[in-house]
């Protein structure tokens, strides 16, 4: 018996969001225990959380293509406003990549940015992550993406509360008077 492929990907895409966003609770509850950012960023955890955000990625992209457009929305939301939100993501996350690095991305302790984006928002890639899933789950109208998406978005948004505690350790006043005057999303 054959088990049908939207159902691999469904539990592929569903794990990968859910070990992520169980880590990233784990990481707020005990940040001296945390998952992320990690204490030390090694390759093998930045290739295991690297693995786990491009399954979910790609589990909610693959599903939204095999089950494209279930809901029946027209095509004038679809694309007018589900491909603009995926589009306007891919910008902005893509531009804070080559504004912080790679290396920040990936969890390692840089420079404390607080211009050009991070002047906007201090998680601009999260939001633009957010962006990027919400406007894939309204341009794909897939019953079996959606589960996958809200896992991801919830994930995305628990991110930066994981985050703020080693934030506040790595840069200490700088970051605390920049986390008071700049917004978390937007």
């Amino acid at each position: 018996m054959l088990v049908e492929p939207k159902i691999i990907i469904s539990l592929i895409g569903m794990s990968a969001g859910l070990f992520l966003l169980g880590g990233l609770l784990w990481s707020v509850a005990f940040p001296e225990h945390r998952f992320w950012p990690p204490k030390k960023a090694t390759p093998g955890i930045k290739l295991c959380v690297w693995l786990l955000t491009i399954s979910l990625f790609l589990s909610a992209f693959l599903l939204g293509v095999f089950d494209w457009n279930r809901f029946g929305w027209s095509a004038a939301i679809r694309w007018g406003v589900g491909l603009p939100l995926v589009l306007t993501g891919h910008l902005v996350v893509w531009n804070g990549v080559f504004k912080i690095g790679m290396e920040a991305t990936s969890g390692e302790a840089d420079t404390l940015e607080t211009d050009g984006l991070y002047a906007w928002s201090r998680n601009p890639q999260y939001f633009a992550d957010i962006l990027i899933l919400s406007g894939w789950a309204i341009l794909a109208a897939s019953v079996w993406a959606l589960p996958v998406v809200v896992t991801g978005i919830f994930a995305l948004v628990t991110a930066p509360f994981a985050e703020e505690s080693w934030l506040e350790e790595t840069y200490g006043g700088p970051y605390r008077q920049y986390k008071s005057r700049v917004r978390r999303f937007f």
